[in-house]
């Protein structure tokens, strides 16, 4: 879903063979590496390998290319979401997933850690910028909503307490995700927080927590059983 977010340099000028989506990809990364204040239009020049003309031609100023990345990445987060909890796997497995999603996205391979677009850029913007502030709202009730289905569903299958609330309990769970997007960018490693992805997840589902060890030595007996 996400490319790196390391600027690469590129010739000045629109691609023979221009791919609105690679270059909606490059602007995000460049955003993502700089933060939407931080990213000059030569930056994003650089980064998408178009000449400002370009730029302004196919995606407008500066602010609107911003309010698109912001769009395109609620939408494939949303996708990705949906994969991950819409499937017949267990409520505990499912929502694991999502945060072990959202850690691949976080850590780049080779990379500095990036944490999550929306929040690490949008949150900064959204005191003084309407508009972001709205995206940045709608953002976050998409993945709420997608955890609140889940657990709905698993509430009717009878998975989840009949006392508990999905609504809340969904919001708890964007809540880790939201941890996990800051604290990877603040230097806490990836094993530390799929252990709290874990712990979080029991909590949630009323079941003891598994370290990362006990979850890799699992996964390695299911691989020796198949």
């Amino acid at each position: 879903m996400h490319t790196s977010t390391k600027p690469e340099k590129r010739p000045r000028g629109r691609p023979r063979n221009y791919d609105s989506h690679q270059a909606m990809n490059d602007a995000r990364d460049a955003f993502w590496h700089g933060g939407y204040s931080g990213t000059s239009l030569d930056a994003l020049s650089e980064a998408t390998g178009m000449n400002r003309p370009s730029l302004y031609g196919a995606f407008g100023d500066k602010h609107a290319l911003y309010l698109d990345t912001l769009d395109r990445y609620i939408a494939l987060g949303r996708d990705e979401m949906q994969a991950a909890l819409h499937g017949d796997r267990p409520l505990a497995d499912a929502l694991l997933a999502v945060y072990e999603g959202a850690l691949a996205l976080y850590f780049p391979r080779g990379e500095v850690p990036r944490g999550c677009f929306l929040i690490g850029t949008a949150a900064v913007e959204s005191r003084a910028d309407e508009e972001v502030r709205g995206k940045l709202a709608h953002g976050l009730a998409t993945f709420d909503a997608e955890f609140e289905r889940r657990l709905e569903r698993a509430q009717a299958q009878g998975e989840l307490d009949a006392a508990a609330s999905p609504a809340l309990l969904a919001k708890v769970a964007s809540a880790i995700l939201h941890s996990l997007a800051l604290r990877s960018r603040a230097g806490d490693s990836r094993e530390s927080l799929l252990a709290t992805a874990q712990a979080g997840v029991a909590m949630i589902c009323g079941t003891p927590a598994e370290t990362p060890a006990k979850t890799s030595a699992k996964k390695r007996r299911k691989k020796s059983h198949d």
